[in-house]
């Protein structure tokens, strides 16, 4: 699909971005321009890969001028660029709006005014019955892409929908490990929390499968496992060999659920099993052939998927922790 393409990639400087091009590069894409806003972490990112094939822009997804220049010639988007920290959003509900939905148009006018191929928009398990102003943004950053594809265009626009992935910046990992070495303690807002988590490569993988297999107007949803955030730090700090390592309550941040959705009781309607990793949730818009292209896949026979259920013990997270490269 990628062979001699170009694809761009927006907020491709983040640790999504980075997996995605270290992945992109092998099939051979004809270019890949990141646009981002950091100066420094794409002269960083430059210096990590050196590979002429990659072509960095300054620019913001709010600056539709910027972004509708750099989608021109390009195959394809990838769309990752959003300000994704709930407390930041709950915080700054405007400059969440900007960025994640205004945002958002912004790319889908960009691509359509170049004819680009398909765009694919990555989402969140926020989005999912949104309790917070980040999720918010991102189902109506859905609802736009999901609607772009009965505008008059050759442009396809597809959603997937993620959830915690592992190792990515700010990520809860990082920041446990560095709490049990400095601080001897970690802090958990709630003991009764629980998550999804993938590994970033096995996420980038399942974002290419989507890429390749999408019409255009769904959302594919990433079956992840799910974890308890106490044993994932009780894991870390059994790894860690450190002693009298205390774990403290702090309550519940704004916006903040003890338990994710990845599918809402609502979406299950009209959500089907696509090839055992996937629930492709179908709109309730009529998108021509689409609903005939999985007319075959199984309905889903539960109501809602939710981060309670189908817990890892704490052998497998130490597994995905090693899969992930955060212990040896």
């Amino acid at each position: 699909m990628f062979n001699n393409q170009v694809i761009l990639v927006t907020g491709g400087t983040g640790s999504w971005g980075y997996e995605l091009i270290k992945q992109l590069l092998p099939q051979q894409p004809k270019e890949i321009i990141i646009y981002s806003r950091s100066e420094s972490t794409q002269v960083a990112m430059s210096r990590t890969f050196e590979d002429d094939r990659l072509t960095f822009r300054i620019g913001d997804i709010r600056d539709k001028e910027a972004l509708t220049a750099a989608c021109k010639n390009v195959d394809y988007v990838f769309h990752l660029a959003a300000l994704k920290h709930v407390p930041v959003c709950e915080d700054q509900p405007y400059e969440a709006l900007k960025t994640n939905v205004i945002g958002t148009q912004n790319v889908i006018d960009a691509a359509m005014d170049n004819d680009v191929k398909k765009v694919i928009y990555i989402s969140t398990d926020k989005a999912a019955n949104p309790s917070n102003f980040y999720g918010m943004t991102k189902a109506i950053g859905e609802k736009l892409i999901v609607y772009a594809n009965l505008l008059p265009t050759r442009t396809k626009f597809v959603c997937v929908r993620g959830g915690n992935v592992l190792g990515t910046n700010g990520s809860v990992v990082h920041l446990f490990m560095n709490q049990i070495e400095q601080k001897r303690q970690v802090r958990i807002t709630d003991l009764k929390m629980t998550r999804f988590f993938l590994t970033l490569p096995d996420a980038i993988k399942l974002l290419f499968k989507a890429s390749v297999e999408s019409l255009g107007g769904e959302i594919f949803v990433m079956t992840m496992p799910t974890c308890k955030i106490v044993d994932l730090a009780e894991v870390l700090i059994e790894a860690s060999g450190k002693e009298n390592v205390e774990i403290i309550e702090t309550g519940t941040r704004p916006g903040e659920k003890i338990h994710e959705i990845l599918m809402s009781d609502f979406e299950s309607q009209t959500t089907v099993v696509y090839d055992e990793e996937y629930l492709v949730i179908l709109p309730t818009l009529n998108i021509p052939n689409l609903k005939e292209f999985y007319q075959h896949s199984p309905r889903v026979s539960f109501s809602s998927f939710s981060s309670e259920k189908n817990l890892m013990t704490k052998e497998e997270i130490k597994d995905i922790l090693i899969r992930g490269g955060f212990l040896s």
